[in-house]
């Protein structure tokens, strides 16, 4: 197979559906400033007291996952911040600080930065596809994103988890992004025609698997050790997911959309 032939065929999706924080948006930065804001008025020699402070990111994540599964229909700024209070004074000691930052917390998803590639990615992707947002965030920080770190590219959908009730890896957000894909914009996922993509293997690639979604990761690094993050180990998760093509980055997606549809457009002409 030759170099320029190495993915299979993205021309046939109508439509595209994202995670937003941690494939769009720089989710991994905005959260571990906000932990360091707590860890670093910890004793120097505390073991959660660490640059970039791995362990209490991890731990606050716990957090919040836990708080996804058994409130579910919490928005999420308002879970970010019980959490955040919740990390502070029972795993940091650190009563004085919850008060004065989990507020913040819950609203900074919508200030945080977009990957240098989003934008323009975005862009051409939607020359080619009509793109969705399908996202574990909140209704007033998904708006802030989309109208100002998003902009100028556009969504024909936005969903979010306070609209479902619920957060993935639940199948219940994705069995509302299918019925509302088919009913809002004529996409029908039973007939191949939704491409989901994501960096989370734990929150998107593994129920992508099990309900026979085509996927594509933005690995980000994800598939080098070290390099994982929060959204999921693969090695570890290696069985667990299917999806059917890996780019380091958003931008390097768009380029390979973009390669294949001139092909095709050429072979046509």
């Amino acid at each position: 197979m030759a170099p320029e032939d190495k993915y299979p065929d993205l021309t046939g999706f109508k439509a595209l559906s994202f995670d937003c924080y941690g494939t769009l948006i720089d989710w991994e930065t905005g959260w571990q400033n906000t932990v360091r804001l707590l860890t670093s008025q910890l004793p120097p020699t505390h073991p959660l007291n660490t640059d970039p402070p791995t362990e209490a990111m991890q731990r606050l994540h716990t957090i919040t996952n836990a708080y996804e599964r058994s409130h579910p229909s919490m928005p999420y700024n308002e879970l970010l911040a019980t959490c955040i209070s919740k990390f502070a004074i029972e795993d940091l000691q650190l009563p004085g600080l919850s008060d004065s930052i989990a507020e913040p917390f819950g609203n900074s998803p919508g200030t945080w930065a977009a990957f240098g590639d989003t934008v323009a990615a975005l862009q051409t992707l939607h020359r080619h596809y009509k793109l969705v947002i399908l996202s574990n965030v909140d209704n007033r920080n998904i708006a802030a994103t989309v109208g100002r770190q998003l902009a100028p590219a556009t969504f024909d959908a936005v969903y979010t988890a306070q609209d479902i009730g619920a957060y993935k890896p639940s199948h219940a957000p994705f069995a509302y992004l299918f019925a509302r894909a088919k009913s809002d914009l004529g996409v029908d996922k039973d007939s191949n025609e939704l491409l989901h993509v994501a960096r989370s293997l734990i929150a998107d690639h593994v129920p992508a698997k099990e309900l026979g979604l085509p996927s594509v990761w933005i690995s980000r690094g994800g598939d080098r050790k070290g390099g994982q993050g929060i959204g999921g180990d693969y090695a570890a998760l290696r069985e667990k997911v299917g999806f059917g093509w890996r780019f380091e980055t958003l931008g390097d997606f768009a380029e390979e959309v973009e390669r294949q549809f001139a092909i095709k457009a050429l072979a046509k002409s």
